[in-house]
């Protein structure tokens, strides 16, 4: 009878893929088409291939929306390779299940039970009603958002660039500073440090930066309060709050560690070095555009950039790290355990054992592959003679997503490239997919947990 059964449902024989391993291998199949169109000679601005590594990284910093780069994205490109950059970044930062979802809705096609499931993953969210209406609501703001910072920038580029590279210009940098990729057009790896005296330019890719890392259902909650008059969720009180103190915080303190470096702020008018410390501030939160040399930064300000980069930007947005909410409770774990209370309290809500215990091990599993590979990095660049400060910098630019670079990826031997290409992989997939894979063991757990006799350790 088990035969006849299986002979009637072939697709019982098939192992069936869970949505985190859908996701993870939609971006890796995103990352091999993308490194393969990059290949071609069409994409090199000499028309001639800039080699299977330089594409395959291009094209994973790009799918990861990180900004790492071993090629000059403004000179080493055509145009034709510009708009496949440009493409990934996009598809990176919104997800590909979004792009695939709007496509179905567009050809009238029935978005299946199961296309749902990998919907609400890959949007971090936890129920299954809305998501459609979530999703067109998240493309519209996108663009919208997108297009104003394109606007802003225009003003700018096109008396610089022309009409037509003004446009391209515009639209190509809005899209990489929403996305927190850090992709720039100018060329000679110098970022935006170039025009880190002009407010209009600094600003716009600042408040670009924020709405793309606060999350995208933060960001449509905010929206629709006009409309709904409803009290805005913990989840968001938590976004802005935190988002607001890593910010300005931030700010404050790059600009106490910096304000008489030459190399940095130094030279700058007091505006100036206000915007540029708040710039700081906000790129390292996953961004990857800088407008001071990184190389130049102080020890310290580079160790705290760190700090930044590891905490990262919010769930279900264009960035990476740890996420802030991640942080946010392992603070929470430590004042819970400092005060001795047994419930973990915040905003006069009651928050999860499960949820702290899953910040926990990410926590720890990015701080593993923070300190393993930069000691491996270290190993191989040993005769290089590198700062093992400007290596974590980089390392944990690369894990976090964020695409700042001391050295400059570059200047690195190719396994070390190899082993940052798979950092951003891991980094843009890892902790989201590690999230999903935990939520359903600790569920799972309840049904067969066995329980052993108790005994005390010593701590601290």
């Amino acid at each position: 009878m088990n035969r006849t059964k299986t002979q009637n449902n072939p697709l019982a024989t098939k192992r069936q893929f869970q949505p985190e391993q859908v996701l993870a291998l939609g971006f890796l199949i995103a990352i091999m088409v993308g490194s393969l169109l990059l290949c071609l000679p069409i994409c090199s601005a000499t028309g001639t291939s800039v080699g299977l590594l330089g594409a395959a990284f291009t094209a994973t910093s790009a799918v990861c929306v990180t900004g790492l780069n071993i090629v000059d994205i403004g000179l080493g490109y055509s145009t034709f390779g510009h708009g496949v950059i440009i493409a990934l970044i996009q598809m990176g930062g919104l997800g590909f299940m979004i792009f695939a979802t709007l496509g179905m809705v567009a050809l009238g096609r029935r978005i299946s039970l199961r296309s749902r499931v990998l919907i609400r993953d890959s949007m971090n969210q936890s129920s299954l009603s809305g998501l459609i209406r979530l999703t067109k609501w998240t493309t519209l703001l996108v663009v919208l958002i997108e297009t104003l910072g394109a606007c802003l920038l225009m003003i700018r580029f096109i008396p610089t660039y022309g009409v037509g590279k003004g446009i391209w210009f515009s639209f190509f940098h809005s899209i990489s500073a929403f996305c927190n990729a850090g992709f720039d057009l100018l060329g000679n790896f110098t970022s935006v440090v170039p025009l880190q005296n002009d407010p209009l330019i600094i600003a716009t890719l600042t408040g670009l930066i924020i709405c793309g890392s606060m999350g995208f259902v933060v960001f449509v909650e905010l929206f629709n309060k006009p409309f709904t008059h409803t009290k805005l969720t913990l989840h968001t009180k938590l976004v802005l709050t935190s988002t607001g103190i890593l910010l300005f915080g931030g700010a404050a303190v790059f600009a106490v560690l910096e304000w008489n470096n030459p190399g940095t702020l130094g030279g700058m008018a007091i505006g100036n070095k206000l915007l540029n410390s708040l710039f700081q501030s906000t790129t390292c939160r996953t961004a990857g555009f800088c407008s001071v040399d990184q190389l130049a930064l102080t020890d310290s300000s580079k160790l705290f950039s760190c700090v930044l980069m590891f905490i990262g930007a919010s769930p279900a947005s264009t960035g990476g790290g740890v996420k802030t909410t991640t942080f946010s409770m392992l603070l929470l774990l430590m004042a819970t355990v400092i005060s001795g209370r047994e419930d973990y309290v915040l905003f006069k809500k009651r928050i999860a054992r499960d949820v702290i215990t899953r910040a926990v091990t990410i926590v720890i599993i990015v701080v593993g592959a923070i300190i393993g590979c930069t000691c491996i990095i270290s190993a191989i660049e040993s005769s290089k003679g590198f700062d093992m400060i400007d290596l974590l910098f980089e390392v944990t630019s690369a894990v976090t997503t964020t695409g700042l670079s001391a050295i400059g990826s570059g200047s690195l031997s190719a396994p070390s490239q190899l082993i940052l290409m798979l950092l951003m992989y891991l980094g843009r997939v890892g902790p989201l997919t590690l999230g999903f894979a935990l939520a359903k063991r600790l569920s799972n757990a309840v049904k067969n947990r066995i329980h052993y006799p108790e005994e005390s350790i010593m701590i601290g």
